[in-house]
């Protein structure tokens, strides 16, 4: 893009340099020639000649020329004089042509720039207004005349200001910034004023002006100074929202602040919720606490009141009933009535007597033929296994956390298919601390502050760095030659055939187009009478002001433009500086784009091979000792390198937790009942068979995903055998601590006894494994497809594993124990031992102290009161942390520890003064080449004060709330400026065999002397429909250049996608946001950014035309990351609620419709899950997709803390509610604790130590307090809940026992009964066996005894726990 000045043409013929500032009279007349003491320039410096002498008239085509370049000057024919010849209006008009280019798009701040320089150069007063400070002899086709070199021009403040001020505002398009910026020099916009304006204009070291002016600018009034006979210029200069005299419009908002609607600020975001003026969410939970506790205790206070009445009562002896517990339970058990039996009692005791005794069957089968049920569960594993071969690991992060249906996916979709994928970034962040820095004092520019890092050694090491990355060369198998960047590189303005120089590169050293020779090059130059030498600093102070420019303002006269033809933003080159002092900053950054690709091209393969010898240049230059930079790095595959590398390093971890687990599964099965039998009692086999267990039905649920072409991720691999090991061990733990507990019956096989404890202990493995089975096929509704998959894989597997329990483990432990009957050793079967195993339960450690110490000091008065309060207390505080979790994923948590990633996002936050791009892109089915259209879009003359372009400037004039940093180029707004008949930029050929087609602006104003489109009279320029379709392909296929600033290759080729019959079907406007630092922003940015296009669809739509499904959506390479962001928390809770429903249906169903102990099994559940969420709030876990993993996951071991222990409780036939809550603890409680907690808990440990920090965050964090809390309250909270409020005793269980009880008297009775007769007839004929006899009866009665308890206990089919 071209910085254009005024270029300054003046005719002025005087015959006294001495001569007197009289009005009519001109200073100079004609040109003269070029201008000696300039060398180089962008265009011919001509200059006039001295000439003192009266305005001619202008007749004919002199005055024609001169109404139509200054029509200011026009006073009507044979009635208007000037100082000017028609060559001169000839310049002149060609250098206003360059102004308007870029001023155009406000006709009132173009018609005041044409206005100064028509006054100083043909206005009749000339001489009034200027007076002549330097000549030179100029010889021309052999004649020497003097020439004027240099002039003073005196203007009033009030014309300088208002001129000023109308040009203020004006933007280019294509940059979104101000045209200013490229017309003031080294202040740039920031701190262009008047004089800096002027002055630039004036200096003919720009490139554009052919002599040198100084600009006096004098205050009205103020005489002192000035020459005699002179006064300043004080003409009217328009306002930006006035029309001019020539019929043009008023300019738009975007360009002229005057012309904006008046618009209110937009509204501040909501601030928190509050609620007596402090936070409403805490208030919200005191007041919860309040009604809770008060609602306990007033539960107490009715429980001691009813149970006080029921003691009077009972004293008054109106009742034979013992008492009553503290929860009015009866203290001993009564006869029960089988009319007080209920549907419900009846329902729970058939349903668990039929589960009892159905899986007591299944058991004796499965032990009674344990080797062929190992041989048909390993077939079936193996057949469900072997889809394994096909498995595929997902590890594009896109596919991972973005719905294929999601709008973003769906938006990116649409952006790639239409405009290629956004471009691959390499880049590097280079700092060099601890150098000191320097004040430049420069020439041009003044004192200058200059960093350590900005100096020309470090400059040049930049270079040699960057060339050496330029020049990687590599084979490519997949080209089958040797590839190099420009097969895979970005390059805008030659895609199709790019060289080394096409490549965009953006760094500081494109400032001098990466030449060693424009960095060392210096040259004297002289301002103001001063002589100094300028160098590379000069050039780079005006660079970074005016990247635009092709030529610089010092006498080096080198281009600002890179090398491959584009600008060089300043916020690309250098980052970390204040305020715009770009020479203080604090980093270089060095940028390589590529092309993207789809993943299965064969260019996306060259360019992954191209950023991996990138990695390998940078990471050795890194290492050189002779390396003066600390830098930062980074490729477009570093992300997803990064990850896979962690993960493949973490494997060992992994190993590790899970050998740690095995180790302790193995120990803890063992009974250890002598030191001589430990090799007999030991369960390593056992141990073994349970992790293989698991093992095969976390291989089986993959291999069976794999066959249906379901993909599986790392996650998963990580995730799920940890969660089906939690549930398998407990299950494990559960069934061999009840068969070492229970003693063989006499008469009663081994395969029997193991089917009869399968029987008590099956219903609750079912209970759990089928709710959180249940509960994962629910989560897989999840619309993250990693969410969804994890819930998938892991719901098959916690099936699977409890199918292989019921059929190969049983079987393993039918041959483990029959081992053990025959006191053979494991691992050496062939050794026997001598010591008999005991014929008494073993119940090793943990059942006697919990049933001795844990249990009876939890279940104390005051305990449990205490308890109570403390998890009220916990879940209320946890519910308001909850409200305060903060919901993202930082990407650099991702990485793993000491990755360069890490640094790089630490210098990227730091030091960049730009956030990330983001493109409104429109849809098909809007009319761009209709006049209503156009004004839609646009933001120049003529536009709706809310076209798209001007509602994204409203935006980006409030960046704090819409993250909107600087505005979206607009080619639109180009295009039409394109066709402006005041610039070169659209002409059509009149000589030649391409006449009438497009003519660029580097050609010959004598081979083109036709403009492609009339000035039209009001000056709103707008293309109708076959001169848009017509020129808008010229327009996107013009090089900018010199001449023409607006040609669209480039910068809108890509942006302006078009069906076969030329209809626009997509394009896209580039705006920036601000800097974004964490994921909180990102998704903030996001929707504000949604808001904003929806705001513009709508308003587009109403344009006559349009179709009702037209649309603008912004796209950010970002938005598919952050998108889930937006709605993850009622994912989350729609996720969390649908596991939470089968843990109560189930629990209600298998329990016989128990009701209760399904609300109770739910309330604590949801416990466990609002105090995880609540530690993650304290513990700096970030709530995301992976913690939604973990938090379903929690639930799937919530499950196996509590449901064991519920049911345990429901089945207790014991008199009172704390005696069943103190059985149910000590028995359930102790496999629970030895299963579920201390599977976990070493294995999570192990963790710690993982250096991803996405695991050692989600994994071992939150592990760990999802398996505390689930201790907490399965162990702590779950016995005290019961023993309150737990449901009653079931009475059908109660009246069988007693059925069973009576019956066994009975038939004891009776056999006594037989005994004494039968004693009686033979007392007489074995009289010398009276003593034997005696003692019959008592060994009679003790074997009736034990088969009546037999019988019972065979009677009744009910868990004992």
């Amino acid at each position: 893009m071209v910085r254009v000045a005024a270029l300054i043409i003046f005719l002025a013929c005087m015959a006294l340099s001495e001569a007197e500032h009289e009005p009519g009279f001109c200073a100079f007349y004609e040109e003269c020639g070029r201008n000696p003491s300039i060398g180089g320039a962008l265009i011919p410096p001509i200059v006039p000649c001295l000439n003192y002498s009266s305005a001619r008239l202008l007749t004919g085509e002199h005055y024609k020329k001169l109404k139509e370049v200054c029509p200011i000057l026009d006073q009507g024919q044979d009635n208007t004089y000037a100082c000017c010849s028609i060559k001169q209006l000839s310049s002149l008009e060609m250098s206003l042509t360059l102004s308007k280019a870029v001023l155009v798009r406000c006709p009132s701040c173009a018609e005041n720039f044409a206005h100064l320089h028509c006054i100083n150069t043909c206005s009749p007063n000339q001489s009034q207004t200027v007076k002549v400070t330097k000549v030179m002899n100029v010889t021309t086709l052999g004649k020497t005349r003097e020439a004027v070199v240099g002039y003073k021009a005196y203007l009033s403040t009030n014309f300088a200001d208002a001129s000023f001020k109308s040009c203020q505002n004006v933007r280019i398009p294509a940059t979104g910034g101000f045209a200013i910026a490229t017309m003031c020099g080294r202040y740039g916009a920031k701190l262009c004023n008047p004089q800096h304006w002027y002055d630039f204009q004036g200096d003919s070291s720009n490139g554009l002006a052919p002599l040198d002016i100084d600009f006096n600018l004098i205050k009205p009034g103020d005489t002192a100074g000035l020459p005699e006979g002179v006064i300043p210029y004080n003409g009217r200069a328009l306002k930006c929202n006035e029309t001019t005299p020539s019929g043009g419009q008023d300019c738009s908002c975007q360009d002229c602040q005057e012309s904006c609607p008046k618009m209110p600020d937009p509204p501040l975001p909501p601030g928190p919720f509050r609620l007596m003026g402090t936070d409403g969410f805490l208030v919200i939970c005191i007041i919860l606490l309040c009604l809770l506790v008060f609602a306990f205790l007033l539960y107490l206070l009715a429980a001691y009141l009813t149970r006080s009445q029921k003691r009077k009562y009972n004293n008054t002896g109106k009742t034979k009933e013992k008492g009553k517990d503290q929860n009015s339970n009866d203290v001993t058990q009564r006869i029960i009535d089988p009319s007080e039996v209920t549907c419900a009692d009846k329902n729970s005791l058939a349903a668990q007597a039929f589960l009892s005794l159905q899986f007591q069957r299944w058991g004796t089968l499965m032990a009674t033929y344990p080797l062929w049920v190992l041989l048909v569960s390993a077939v079936v594993v193996a057949v469900f296994s072997a889809g394994l071969k096909s498995i595929e690991l997902t590890t594009d992060p896109v596919e991972l956390w973005s719905a294929p249906n999601s709008r973003a996916r769906q938006e990116k979709e649409f952006h790639d298919k239409h405009f290629t994928p956004f471009f691959r970034t390499n880049q590097l962040i280079l700092t060099a601390p601890g150098r000191k820095g320097h004040i430049y004092d420069s020439l041009l520019f003044g004192p200058q502050n200059f960093s350590g890092l900005v100096s020309k050694d470090l400059v040049i090491e930049l270079l040699e760095l960057q060339k050496k990355i330029q020049k990687i060369e590599f084979w490519s198998k997949d080209l089958n030659r040797t590839a190099s960047l420009k097969d895979v590189c970005y390059a805008p303005l030659n895609p199709s055939n790019p060289s080394l120089t096409d490549c965009a590169t953006n760094s500081l050293p494109q400032y001098f187009q990466n030449s060693l020779d424009n960095i060392n090059a210096k040259v004297n130059m002289t301002e103001l009478g001063v002589t100094r030498e300028v160098d590379w600093r000069d050039h780079l102070i005006y660079c970074l002001n005016s990247p635009l420019s092709f030529k610089d303002i010092t006498d080096l006269g080198m281009s600002c433009m890179a090398d491959y033809g584009a600008p060089v933003f300043s916020f690309l080159a250098v980052g970390g500086y204040d305020d715009d002092d770009f020479t203080n900053a604090e980093a270089f950054i060095m940028t390589f784009s590529l092309n993207n690709y789809v993943r299965n091209s064969i260019k996306f393969k060259v360019a992954m091979q191209w950023e991996t010898e990138f990695l390998k240049i940078v990471q050795d230059y890194q290492k050189d000792p002779a390396c003066n930079f600390t830098f930062a790095y980074m490729a477009e595959r570093s992300l997803e390198d990064e990850i896979n590398r962690t993960t493949a390093e973490d494997i060992p971890i992994f190993m590790i937790s899970y050998a740690v687990i095995f180790v302790y599964i193995a120990v803890a099965l063992g009974e250890y009942s002598s030191w001589k039998r430990i090799l007999v009692d030991s369960k390593f086999l056992v141990g073994l068979g349970g992790i293989l267990v698991v093992g095969c039905s976390v291989l089986a649920s993959m291999g069976f995903y794999s066959w249906i072409g379901i993909p599986s991720s790392l996650i998963i691999l990580q995730v799920v055998p940890f969660l089906v090991l939690a549930v398998g061990a407990d299950n494990i733990f559960i069934f061999v601590l009840e068969y070492q507990r229970d003693v063989r019956r006499p008469g009663e096989k081994r395969e029997e006894q193991i089917g009869r404890v399968l029987g008590n202990v099956a219903p609750s493995m079912l209970l759990c494994s089928l709710s959180e089975s249940v509960c994962f096929f629910l989560g897989a509704l999840s619309t993250m497809p990693a969410v969804k998959a994890f819930a998938l894989y892991a719901a098959l597997a916690v099936l699977m594993d409890f199918i292989l329990q019921m059929t190969a483990f049983v079987a393993l432990l039918s041959l483990d124990a029959r081992r053990q009957d025959n006191n053979r050793c494991e691992l050496l079967c062939c050794v026997r031992v001598s010591t008999q195993r005991p014929n008494k339960p073993n119940e090793g450690f943990l059942l006697p102290f919990m049933r001795k110490y844990y249990a009876p000091v939890l279940l104390h008065r005051v305990t449990r009161f205490i308890v109570m309060l403390v998890f009220i207390f916990m879940f209320c505080g946890s519910l308001f942390l909850m409200f305060n979790v903060t919901v993202g994923l930082d990407q650099e948590l991702a990485m793993p520890q000491g990755s360069y990633m890490l640094d790089y996002f630490k210098y990227l936050y730091k030091y960049f003064e730009v956030g990330v791009p983001v493109y409104f892109v429109t849809k098909k089915g809007f009319n761009f080449n209709s006049v209503e259209g156009m004004n839609a879009v646009c933001s120049s003359v003529g536009c709706d004060q809310f076209s798209l372009t001007q509602k994204i400037q409203y935006a980006a004039n409030f960046p704090h709330l819409s993250y909107m940093a600087i505005p979206a180029n607009s080619w639109v707004d180009d295009f039409i400026d394109w066709l402006n008949p005041g610039s070169k930029c659209c002409r059509l050929y009149t000589i030649g065999p391409n006449t009438g087609k497009f003519c660029p602006a580097s050609q010959s104003p004598f081979l083109c002397g036709k403009k492609c489109m009339t000035a039209p009279s009001d000056g709103v320029l707008r293309p109708n429909e076959e001169q848009f379709n017509r020129f808008l392909t010229d327009f996107l296929g013009n090089r900018p250049d010199l001449q023409c600033p607006k040609g669209g290759l480039g910068a809108y080729d890509t942006a302006v996608v078009r069906d076969e019959s030329g209809e626009i079907i997509a394009t896209r406007f580039m705006a920036y946001h601000t800097p974004l630092t964490n994921s909180q922003e990102f998704t903030a940015a996001l929707q504000k950014s949604r808001e904003l296009a929806h705001n513009i669809t709508m308003g587009m739509r109403a344009i006559p035309g349009t179709s009702p499904d037209f649309e603008v959506f912004p796209y950010t390479v970002t938005s598919v990351f952050y998108e889930q962001y937006l709605t993850i928390v009622p994912e989350g809770l729609f996720n969390i609620s649908l596991c939470l429903l089968p843990t109560f249906v189930v629990c209600c169903l298998l329990l016989g419709l128990d009701l209760r102990s399904g609300l109770l099994n739910l309330i604590t559940i949801i416990m466990i899950v609002v105090d995880t969420v609540g530690v993650m709030t304290l513990w700096d876990i970030d709530y995301n997709a992976v913690a939604l993993i973990n938090l379903v996951t929690a639930v799937g071991i919530s499950v196996e803390f509590v449901s064991h222990m519920t049911r345990s409780f429901a089945l207790s036939t014991k008199p009172t509610h704390v005696e069943r809550a103190k059985e149910a603890t000590a028995n359930m409680g102790s496999a629970v604790f030895a299963g579920v907690a201390m599977t976990n808990l070493p294995g999570i440990l192990v963790l710690a130590f993982a250096k991803a920090q996405l695991i050692q965050i989600f994994f071992f964090r939150l592990n760990l307090v999802i398996t505390l809390l689930g201790l907490a309250h399965g162990l702590v909270f779950l016995p005290v809940l019961l023993s309150y409020f737990g449901p009653s005793v079931n009475k059908a269980v109660l009246l069988q026992q007693q059925k069973a009880k009576a019956k066994a008297e009975q038939e004891l009775e009776m056999r006594n009964t037989m005994k004494q007769v039968y004693d009686n007839m033979s007392y007489e004929d074995n009289e010398i066996k009276q003593e034997a006899d005696a003692k019959a009866p008592k060994d009679v009665d003790n074997t009736s005894q034990i088969e009546a308890n037999h019988q019972a206990q065979k009677e009744v089919k009910i868990d004992h726990f």
